[in-house]
């Protein structure tokens, strides 16, 4: 059963939705049979390399409200990741432009290493502070993973898959998914948002009832 799931790697309820799904597909019966796979789409496709400024001032501009009211949000946001066993420090963050990192996750999808490779992405950013648009760094996270240090150089100095990211986006666009994240299960069965894992459970089981009746 395919799973797809729409999502950006600053995009701090996809990482908190992609937990929450991990978890639900553990305590699934037919686990085994659930191929998982990362779509790409873009919070921000024309955002700069490295956003200047704190992550609440840039809420705070973003929303229209304080940055004290802005700070108070991005703590909520850390104590919910907490609960799911995150660790978020936006404090630390530098959000910027994500699309060779998307680029970096598509061939990671073909050498099968897809999902080490964006838990690695994400726990960089929100924990660690890293900045998503260096190059060197998202090297140094890929091959931290175990993917080929030559190839992953070589896909970063280009545009390879740049096709592949733009695909993805194309049929978010498509499907009408303006947020992330987004599930959807075998073209057909679609679940939004970061939802509780008992949701996840659900559509999971409801998903496997209809196709296996299909």
């Amino acid at each position: 059963m395919l799973v797809e799931i729409w999502s950006d790697v600053i995009c701090p309820w996809c990482a908190i939705g992609k937990a929450r799904f991990a978890r639900a597909v553990e305590g699934f019966a037919h686990a085994d049979e659930v191929d998982v796979v990362f779509r790409g789409f873009e919070l921000d496709p024309g955002a700069p390399p490295l956003r200047r400024g704190t992550m609440a001032e840039q809420l705070s501009r973003k929303y229209g409200t304080s940055v004290a009211e802005a700070q108070q949000m991005n703590d909520h946001l850390e104590e919910v990741a907490a609960v799911d066993g995150l660790e978020f420090h936006f404090d630390r963050a530098k959000p910027g432009n994500t699309f060779d990192a998307h680029r970096l996750l598509q061939f990671a999808l073909q050498r099968g290493g897809q999902h080490d490779l964006l838990g690695a992405l994400m726990t960089g950013y929100f924990r660690d502070g890293m900045e998503v648009s260096d190059r060197a760094r998202l090297a140094e996270v890929a091959t931290g993973v175990g993917l080929p240090t030559d190839e992953v150089v070589r896909v970063l100095a280009g545009d390879d898959y740049a096709d592949a990211v733009r695909a993805d986006e194309e049929r978010a666009s498509q499907l009408g998914i303006t947020g992330v994240p987004f599930f959807l299960i075998e073209g057909r069965y679609a679940i939004p948002g970061a939802q509780p894992i008992e949701r996840f459970e659900m559509g999971l089981e409801r998903a496997w009832d209809k196709l296996a009746a299909a």
